[in-house]
C-alpha cells in the first residue's frame, strides 16, 4: 500500500481511542474492560506493524484473526450468565452515543478510497450509508433518553437499522479483502485494513459498534412492555 497522508492515521487513531473510551465509560470505567481492550489493541497493532495480515494467500486467511476472536467474545457475553450480567450492567445511553464515531470513520474510509486502499463500495459514495447512524446517534440519545420524546419502538427500530447498516459494510469489506473469499472489488480491493493502524477497524471499532447495538436491543426489549415513551425506570437504570 502506498504511503498515506499522516493525517488519515491520526484521525483514525483518535477515533479508535474515542470508541474505546465510550465503551469504557458505558462499563462504569471498569478497569478490567480497559485492560482487556488495551491488550487487544496492542496485539492487533503488533500484527499490523509486522505485516502479518498482508500475507493474503494463506489458508485460512489471516485477516480472520481480526474478527473471529471478537465474534467469539460477543457470543460468550450473550450465552453465559457472567457475560449477561456484564452486558446488562452497561449504560445504553453511552452505547447509543458511541455511534457518533461512525462519522469520522466514514470520512477516513473516504480518504482511504481516494488513496486506493479500499473499494468505493465501502464509502458513502458507494453503498455504505453507515454515516447516517453516526449523524442520528446524538438525536436518539438526546430525545430518547434525556428528553424522553422518542418512543421505545422507534429506538429499537433505529438500533436494528443501524445494526443492518454496519453489517452491510462488514460484509462488503470482508468480501473485498484479497483472499480466497474475495468476491468483489477486484480492481481496487480492501487492502487498507491489513495495515496498522487500520487493523483496528475490523478488530476493535466494528465489534464494539455491533456489540453496542446488540446490548441496547436486548436491554430495550427486556425492560419495555408497552412500546410507548421510554420508561422512567429504563432511563434511571442506565444512568
Amino acid at each position: 500500500m502506498e504511503k498515506l497522508p499522516i493525517y488519515i492515521s491520526i484521525v483514525f487513531i483518535i477515533t479508535v481511542l474515542l470508541t474505546v473510551y465510550f465503551f469504557w465509560k458505558a462499563s462504569a470505567y471498569s478497569g478490567k474492560v480497559l485492560f482487556i481492550l488495551g491488550i487487544w489493541l496492542l496485539i492487533q497493532a503488533q500484527l499490523g506493524l509486522t505485516d502479518f495480515y498482508t500475507a493474503t494467500d494463506t489458508v485460512p486467511p489471516r485477516f480472520l484473526l481480526m474478527v473471529a476472536p471478537a465474534i467469539f467474545a460477543i457470543i460468550i457475553l450473550f450465552t453465559t450468565s457472567a457475560g449477561r450480567r456484564f452486558i446488562d450492567g452497561l449504560n445504553i445511553k453511552t452505547l447509543t452515543l458511541l455511534s457518533v464515531v461512525r462519522i469520522p470513520i466514514e470520512i477516513v474510509l473516504l480518504w482511504l478510497f481516494i488513496n486506493k486502499a479500499i473499494p468505493g463500495a465501502m464509502t458513502f459514495e458507494g453503498r455504505n450509508f453507515d454515516i447516517i447512524s453516526g449523524i442520528t446517534a446524538p438525536v436518539i440519545y438526546y430525545y430518547g433518553f434525556i428528553k424522553q420524546k422518542i418512543g421505545t419502538r422507534f429506538i429499537l427500530t433505529w438500533n436494528f437499522i443501524c445494526l443492518a447498516l454496519v453489517m452491510n459494510v462488514v460484509i462488503r469489506g470482508l468480501l473485498s479483502v484479497p483472499s480466497g473469499f474475495q468476491k468483489m472489488s477486484f480492481d481496487q480491493p480492501n487492502i487498507g485494513i491489513l495495515y496498522f493502524p487500520f487493523v483496528w477497524l475490523a478488530s476493535v471499532v466494528v465489534p464494539l459498534v455491533i456489540l453496542s447495538h446488540l446490548v441496547s436491543i436486548r436491554r430495550l426489549i427486556k425492560t419495555n412492555v408497552s412500546y410507548t415513551i421510554v420508561p422512567r425506570s429504563l432511563v434511571d437504570s442506565v444512568k
